[in-house]
Parts: structure tokens; C-alpha cells; sequence
């Protein structure tokens, strides 16, 4: 149900943060689930030179695990900035620019990060 002055503002009905705060619960857990492997090739990676760290984050499950976590922390990143900026920057230009250099910010960093794991996975 919308207001009539939220017509005029055309502004959405008070509930349209509900899908960001699941999705940014979903994320959560996935990390949640996710850091424990994340942490168990951290561990291996110790101590091992480029050519051993290589062989390790070249094995298929390895890297499907550290690039899930990739996606699930910067889409968490992602979706907790822009509710930040949304509710503290209250002019409508600066919100939206501030909201569209977060998601190229975050889709930066996750291209940068899985780049890194390919690249060393390649052991070039």
C-alpha cells in the first residue's frame, strides 16, 4: 500500500528493505558455512612456495570453495554499504552515485579476487 504523499514522492511501500536484509542473511550464512574450508587452505597454503601453493589452489573443489566465498563476502559487502548509504546520505544525487560506485566497487574486487586465485592456481 503506498500513501498519497508517498505517491508524490514516489516512494515504494515501507517493506521493500525486506529482500535485501534475506539476502544479506543468505550471504551470511554462506560465509558462515564457507570459512571453515576457507581457513582449512589458508592453513595448507602456510610455508609452501609459489609452485606448492599452486598445486593446492589448482584442485577443482579448492577453488570452487574460495571462489563461493569471493561472491558471498562482496555480495554481503555490497548490500551492507548500500544500506548504509541509503539511510545516511540524504541528498538523492550523492546517494545515487555513492550506490553506484559501491557495486562497481564490488564487483571490482570480486573480479580482482578471483583473477588472483586463477592466477595463482595456474602457477604463472
Amino acid at each position: 500500500m503506498r500513501t498519497p504523499l508517498g505517491r508524490v514522492r514516489n516512494l515504494g511501500s515501507s517493506h521493500s528493505g525486506t529482500t535485501d536484509f534475506w539476502r544479506q542473511r543468505l550471504t551470511a550464512v554462506a560465509m558462515a558455512l564457507l570459512i571453515v574450508p576457507v581457513i582449512a587452505i589458508i592453513l595448507m597454503l602456510i610455508g609452501r612456495n609459489q609452485a606448492g601453493a599452486a598445486q593446492i589452489l589448482g584442485s577443482l573443489p579448492i577453488a570452487i570453495i574460495l571462489v563461493l566465498f569471493i561472491i558471498a563476502s562482496t555480495w554481503h559487502m555490497r548490500i551492507g554499504m548500500q544500506i548504509v548509504i541509503e539511510d545516511y546520505v540524504h541528498n538523492e544525487k550523492l546517494k545515487l552515485a555513492g550506490v553506484m560506485a559501491n557495486n562497481f566497487f564490488c564487483i571490482a574486487v570480486a573480479l580482482a579476487s578471483i583473477y588472483a586465485i586463477l592466477k595463482l592456481s595456474s602457477g604463472v
